[in-house]
């Protein structure tokens, strides 16, 4: 019985009231925009920004085995030399000033946002009261 219940509570507590689930869908380019903002801040005050890049490294995985067309388990798992793709981050130099410009532009935008949003919110609030 735990096991059904404690999995189901997740799933139920992660799902939201109505009313956070239309404010969510009223503000979700708000929060698009917030995670811009963080980023070109970031980029700021280290002074270069951060790329991430995906690369190929060669590595050992498993290949082989497997089934046979007719069901038969086939012959006993090899391991390959093959390549493997890595997630790496990389520091990148940028325009300070260029950065900065972004950075205010973006705040424009997300004062924009907040004030078309406010309507929104105001009728998710109304429509779905807590």
């Amino acid at each position: 019985m735990k096991r059904i219940l404690i999995p189901a509570l997740l799933i139920l507590s992660a799902c939201g009231t109505p009313q956070q689930n239309c404010i969510s869908g009223a503000t979700r380019d708000m929060r698009v925009v917030d995670r811009l903002i963080a980023e070109s801040e970031g980029n700021l005050q280290r002074g270069y920004a951060i790329e991430e890049r995906t690369v190929s490294r060669m590595g050992w995985v498993r290949c082989g085995g497997g089934y046979r067309h007719d069901g038969k388990p086939g012959r006993r798992p090899d391991m390959c030399f093959d390549d493997i793709p890595e997630t790496v981050r990389q520091p990148v130099a940028i325009d300070l000033q260029a950065e900065s410009a972004k950075l205010a532009g973006l705040k424009a935008k997300r004062a924009a946002q907040a004030r078309a949003a406010g309507p929104s919110v105001k009728a998710c609030k109304a429509q779905y009261p807590e």
